[in-house]
């Protein structure tokens, strides 16, 4: 069995109820994933619908959509050979739920709703769904007739639950911040918090690590404010330095035809350090970053005496989807020109710089619509 895993995350430029167009995005964004030999690839949060839906997610009609536009990915063969996290606003037994689905070959694997809601600040992310208030519990979910088809089965897991690999053990939070948006807010408020008190909540990523999940993904909607990406950076560094790990983070990219603009950099870190970052302000609708890691790496950090102490005592116990698709490969392995991705120091703009790309690219996204369909802009 191998070690080296590739895994792939990305900055998307989507677009509420744009759902033919965020499609096309987000299969670009797995062909590009697969060309870089990832074999696992991570979207940002409701990129099927695009994040600022608003009253649209209310909407019946939104969830169809939704459905068919998962549908035709899971039919795309060029998606196949990777495992797919992706994110779809899903209503499990009349209750509207903001979901990650992890899909392979064609067949959807696990189901997971988010835990804690953006609900503070520009976000509203309770008046449109319900958190899975039930840490490591699930449901059967009963699948519409159109993915039943393609699943040859009526149900899936619904619920916290991690993914089992024969080589590593996946699990997904959602949303950089914890619980998953007070404590940011709290901090960019009070930029002198203390970094002991960050880390206070009972974050999924600590019980999941402690449970011996070494990969994390995390997708975000998470928009620009000055300086941010400090904040979330600290936030994701502390937690791999903390527990260990791999963990992947991915973004909206752009303005969604909202009045918030989302800043991208999607990042890739292990064991708190950066490995590959994305870029903050971007023109381009699909950017996908990759690294190599090695697990053995994650393995070595975590054994500290006092780290398996917690471990062996916790007893936040997370149900395993089985599957015997593989991250890593013995080829890979044995090729000498492959290795693990280096460190890199994590880019940051200043005040000024943030204040002028982010100017540029909301206007010019937000005017894009307008001109590609020949509207003059005076």
């Amino acid at each position: 069995m191998g070690h080296l895993v590739t895994v792939a995350t990305c900055n998307l430029n989507q677009w509420a109820v744009d759902f033919e167009g965020n499609t096309k995005r987000i299969i670009e964004s797995i062909q590009k994933a697969k060309e870089a030999g990832a074999k696992l690839r991570v979207g940002p949060e409701l990129e099927i619908c695009g994040y600022g839906c608003l009253d649209h997610l209310l909407e019946q009609d939104l969830y169809l959509h939704c459905w068919e536009m998962l549908e035709r990915i899971l039919k795309d063969e060029s998606c196949y050979d990777i495992l797919l996290d992706i994110g779809i606003p899903i209503q499990h037994r009349n209750v509207r739920y903001n979901c990650r689905v992890i899909c392979l070959n064609g067949k959807i694997l696990l189901i997971r709703p988010k835990m804690w809601l953006a609900n503070d600040g520009n976000y509203r992310e309770m008046r449109h769904f319900t958190p899975w208030p039930r840490p490591r519990e699930y449901d059967e979910y009963h699948l519409p007739r159109r993915i039943q088809k393609l699943q040859g089965a009526t149900h899936v897991t619904f619920g916290d639950a991690v993914i089992s690999t024969p080589d590593t053990c996946i699990g997904v939070e959602t949303c950089v911040r914890n619980p998953e948006n007070v404590i940011l807010t709290m901090l960019i408020r009070n930029p002198t918090l203390d970094q002991e008190e960050l880390f206070t909540p009972d974050s999924p990523h600590n019980h999941m690590s402690l449970n011996g999940v070494e990969v994390i993904t995390n997708s975000s909607g998470s928009h620009f404010t000055l300086r941010k990406l400090d904040t979330r950076l600290q936030l994701i560094m502390e937690a791999t330095r903390k527990n260990g790990g791999i963990y992947l983070y991915a973004n909206q990219q752009g303005c969604d035809g909202d009045r918030l603009y989302y800043d991208g950099c999607a990042m890739i870190l292990v064991n708190g350090g950066v490995v590959a970052q994305g870029s903050q302000f971007s023109l381009n609708d699909v950017e996908v970053i990759s690294a190599t890691i090695d697990l053995e790496e994650v393995r070595a950090y975590r054994s500290a005496i006092s780290r398996g102490l917690q471990a062996a005592k916790s007893k936040a116990k997370y149900d395993r989807i089985q599957t015997d698709f593989e991250l890593s490969s013995e080829e890979v392995d044995l090729d000498i020109g492959r290795g693990p991705s280096p460190p890199i120091q994590p880019r940051y703009h200043s005040a000024e710089e943030e204040i002028a790309l982010c100017s540029g690219c909301y206007l010019w996204d937000v005017s894009y619509p307008l001109v590609n369909a020949g509207t003059v802009l005076t």
